[in-house]
């Protein structure tokens, strides 16, 4: 077998990373149906720009690229879809509600059992620029992200 890898014909970089984003559609449904089950909670990065979403206004001016949601106590109207979900959450005392789909997510962890998916997000992207903590009023929670499952499927040099 040769180092030089045939480009494939198959895009199996996508059909990946479509089944693992349907893993958090599943993981999200289940919860819309019967709630958090014991100390299971959520931290969910996506792309504030990607097509589909939709948060506040206030909110992407604060988070231009990217920001991380967490799912514990406090969130409300979950509804989760096809394509993506809706949320209701809380920032800084202020309620908002959100629309994320799947295709933005960049990233979805469940410290309580060290569970971790990373995403590449399709499109010319900029990097991301620095900006203030992200995530929404929560408890405080501290999560390594071990065991974060990162598929890439660059081709071999």
């Amino acid at each position: 077998m040769s180092d030089d890898a045939a480009d494939s014909l198959i895009p199996y970089d996508e059909i990946v990373q479509e089944a693992l984003r349907a893993v958090v559609g599943r993981v999200l449904g289940e919860v819309e149906t019967n709630g958090l089950p014991g100390n299971h909670h959520f931290y969910i990065t996506f792309k504030t720009r990607s097509p589909g979403v939709d948060i506040p206004r206030h909110l992407v001016e604060r988070f231009p690229d990217e920001m991380t949601i967490v799912l514990q106590q406090k969130f409300w109207d979950l509804k989760v879809e096809k394509t993506g979900f809706a949320v209701g959450l809380s920032f800084n005392r202020v309620p908002a509600h959100l629309f994320i789909p799947y295709s933005a997510i960049t990233a979805f962890v469940d410290p309580a059992v060290d569970f971790g998916l990373q995403f590449q997000v399709t499109g010319d992207t900029p990097p991301p620029e620095p900006h203030e903590a992200a995530e929404n009023d929560h408890p405080g929670g501290d999560g390594d992200g071990s065991n974060v499952v990162s598929v890439d499927f660059g081709k071999r040099k």
